[in-house]
């Protein structure tokens, strides 16, 4: 029996059995409520009929909806006003505040957006803060000022993004210039004060720094920041790792904040939160086939903005966001666990489909300080279960009875706007271009709203994406580095044996027990009744549903770096571990990477704030790291970065890993990205002819660099890869990896990415029971790519 067959057989076995009876629904409406004075309607007519169609239920005669809203009145016209320097719909909540203060519950939030003028000698820098205040606030200002020599300051009238009885959102857009050397700004929101009495009484001045005209910004980078569901956060020390990024940016500012998704977890929705009624429906059938009623959309309203509010005020998170400024892409937990990975018929369910809705909204409020969609999915507002011609939800005047939200956000120039709505999520993907400096651009790939089980992106989107990134680097000559930002790994061990272990029919008979007698019930999750690391298997670009996919992108990323002579490197997060994996020319070709196009580092760092796996599945994934072959001229393999555990010979820390295991490294952790030279050196690393240090995959060319840092690193001369091994460098910059290379403190340039490469440190906790967060830096270099070298070589190359 096949999986489709084996799905088909418990569903007409569930159809019978389990039909979704009156006193099912009137258990789950005692849990909810039932609205206040609303009525229970079932939608006749068009209006049924559109949500009947648009969620396949005419099929099902048991099926009937519980309307909290009448659907007619979800369409009455909604009135276009302007509050507060925005245009937008809704009148708001016609509240007034008394207060001589802005009561402020969250914020303030800095995010970068993108850089004008980079062809210029005077370039701009564009970025944001936001503040989440009570509603009915006067209209707030920002005070920016210079904190050097020069005289620069600004005040800034707040624009009104979005307002409800329960909040108001708040966006100041900053302009401010690049200067001759690296800059301090400072800001301020003149009468904000927190509401929480926990918090000092108001937001203190903050500040940012700006990298010079001539030079990138320094990155940190950093995903899962957050707890799944029944861990023991005290035990984890909190976000305890966040102190230990203020101490770099201390000791040396960051520029940018790269988030690589789930900045947030909002997985206690379905625990402690209005879907635990849902998600104790002990039919998966059930589930499938339950409405989002209005009732049900607000109250998961309510909670992804608590939830927000509560973790973006968590110390010392929250001083990282008023101080770093963040570029962020959002992955599954920052809607619910597995959002996207689980079988097609599940994710197309009401639930499911209205809370991607809802945790959108608050993605582009508090991520992206963008003004959300005029309204989320419920099946009480016909116009919202599907997008319209706009790609989005059209206005349901319940949703906007009493909210204001600012309309014209959608074509600001660091987006790229997918062609058409998720499957899931009734808006369309918003990937990322910008500049990040002199020499470094930055992509960021939304893999998460088109994803489904089968697909990550669109081939529509990768479209849109390369042909934007290419236009981009046609026109700046001066970007020698191409950043790319995907949720997952895509350079990691393969699991294959385990996908086919729990996809196998042997696993059916299990399922089916679980479902009847609630035998093996931690094997299942509690959404779809599938094997619970499935979701997980099917996220990752190295599932085999995804080969196709994943070797296309990597040969057009290929195809992008030799043509504009760039150098690609990824960020990938989600899997708990620190590594580095890295796709490179066949060893036969005899390509020194320093000119080989295809070397593509994958930088993986995740998490900052969840727990890790266990060692022992650290310990597996190291005994499956392969040379795999993406195609006939593309190897790829992870590097052994991790000469020792973090902490190593002290008494009180435990080692993590076995000692055979250098490339896996089960501990929170985060990335610092910079140059690896100071933004002067360039003409002087001209002469070494994109060698570094002399090495071209260890075959020594006579050149040094001088730099006594780079020196102390030189290796003898050696065959590629070094000692036969792909595992190990293959050229200079990845030799004496780990601890003892330059790069490990994260602080210093090392020279040894030449003159358009980057130095890269991955901070690795060291206890979790250290409430401070300190760390282990774990180094290595990336050269840029010598593009001259392989002119005039043809195909050969």
């Amino acid at each position: 029996m096949n999986s489709q067959s084996e799905r088909r057989f418990e569903d007409r076995f569930e159809h019978q059995q389990n039909e979704p009876s009156d006193s099912n629904r009137q258990h789950a409406n005692t849990n909810w409520g039932t609205g206040g004075n609303a009525p229970h309607t079932s939608a006749t007519g068009p209006a049924g009929d559109a949500i009947q169609h648009a969620l396949g239920r005419h099929q099902d005669p048991t099926f009937r909806p519980d309307h909290t809203v009448d659907p007619q009145s979800t369409q009455r016209p909604v009135s276009r006003t302007r509050e507060d320097g925005a245009t937008g719909v809704g009148e708001g909540p016609q509240i007034l505040s008394t207060s001589n203060h802005v009561e402020t519950l969250c914020g303030p939030l800095l995010n970068y957006r993108y850089m004008s003028g980079q062809k210029t000698d005077n370039p701009t820098w564009h970025g944001s803060v936001l503040i989440v205040t009570t509603p009915g606030q006067r209209q707030p200002q920002l005070v920016i000022r210079s904190a050097g020599a020069i005289q620069f300051s600004r005040e800034i009238d707040g624009v009104k993004l979005y307002e409800d009885p329960k909040s108001a959102f708040w966006r100041f857009d900053i302009e401010v210039p690049f200067l001759a050397q690296e800059s301090k700004w400072e800001y301020g929101i003149p009468g904000a004060k927190y509401v929480d009495s926990k918090k000092t009484a108001a937001p203190g001045p903050k500040s940012f720094y700006i990298p010079s005209k001539t030079n990138s910004m320094r990155i940190m980078f950093h995903s899962c920041n957050g707890f799944s569901v029944g861990t023991d956060t005290d035990a984890w020390s909190g976000c305890a790792l966040w102190n230990d990024v203020l101490r770099m940016h201390e000791q040396k500012p960051f520029h940018v904040m790269i988030g690589g998704g789930d900045q947030i977890y909002n997985d206690g929705v379905r625990v402690d939160g209005p879907l635990r009624p849902w998600t104790d429906i002990g039919s998966p059938h059930k589930r499938r086939h339950f409405p989002f009623n209005e009732e049900l959309r607000a109250k998961c309203d309510e909670y992804y903005f608590n939830n927000y509010i509560r973790w973006y005020g968590t110390e010392p998170f929250s001083f990282a966001n008023g101080q770093i400024p963040q570029l962020n892409i959002w992955d599954d937990h920052d809607i619910i666990d597995g959002f996207g990975s689980y079988t097609d018929h599940f994710m197309r369910c009401a639930v499911f489909r209205g809370i991607g809705g809802v945790a959108h909204k608050y993605y582009l409020l508090f991520q992206h300080h963008l003004a959300p969609p005029k309204s989320t999915f419920t099946t009480d507002a016909p116009q919202t279960v599907h997008a319209n011609e706009h790609g989005t939800a059209a206005p349901d005047a319940v949703q906007l009875n009493d909210a204001f939200v600012k309309t014209g956000d959608e074509h600001e120039p660091s987006y790229i706007i997918g062609s058409k709505p998720g499957p899931y999520v009734e808006e369309r993907s918003r990937s990322m271009y910008c500049q990040l400096g002199a020499r470094i651009a930055f992509v960021g790939i939304d893999a998460r709203t088109e994803r489904t089980r089968h697909q990550i992106n669109y081939p529509e989107t990768y479209d849109q994406i390369f042909h934007r990134t290419s236009a981009e680097l046609q026109a700046n000559p001066a970007i020698k580095h191409l950043i790319l930002l995907l949720g997952v790994p895509i350079a990691y061990p393969r699991l294959q044996w385990l996908e086919n272990i729990l996809q196998s029919p042997l696993v059916g008979p299990i399922r089916f027990l679980n479902k009847r007698f609630g035998v093996a019930g931690g094997l299942f999750n509690q959404f779809d009744g599938q094997v619970d690391l499935l979701d997980d298997l099917d996220d990752h670009y190295t599932a085999h549903q995804h080969k196709s996919e994943r070797r296309e992108l990597i040969q057009r990323l290929q195809d992008l770096a030799k043509r504009h002579g760039v150098r690609v490197s990824i960020l990938g997060g989600d899997v708990h571990l620190a590594a580095m994996g890295r796709f490179y020319s066949n060893p036969k070709l005899n390509i020194p990477v320093e000119k080989d196009w295809r070397y593509m580092p994958n930088i993986i760092s995740s998490a900052i704030t969840n727990k890790p796996p266990p060692s022992a599945v650290a310990n597996l994934l190291a005994s499956r790291n392969k040379i795999h072959h993406l195609d006939h001229d593309t190897d790829e393999t992870l590097l052994n970065l991790f000469d020792k555990d973090p902490g190593h010979g002290r008494e009180d820390v435990k080692n993590k890993t076995k000692d055979k295991n250098h490339c896996t490294m089960p501990s929170r952790n985060y990335a610092i990205i910079a140059e690896s030279h100071n933004g002067t050196a360039s003409s002087a690393f001209a002469a070494v002819d994109g060698a570094t240090n002399g090495l071209t995959n260890g075959h020594n060319n006579g050149h040094t660099n001088g730099d006594s840092t780079v020196a102390a690193i030189s290796a003898p001369a050696t065959s590629f890869p070094a000692g036969g091994n792909p595992r190990d460098a293959l050229h200079a910059g990845e030799q004496k990896a780990g601890t003892t290379h330059p790069a490990a403190e994260g602080l210093q340039f090392t020279g040894l990415g030449g003159p358009d490469g980057l130095d890269v440190c991955i901070k690795v906790e060291i206890s979790p029971s250290d409430r401070e967060g300190h760390t282990q830096g774990y180094g290595f270099s990336i050269p840029g790519l010598d593009a001259g070298a392989y002119k005039g070589q043809g195909t050969s190359w």
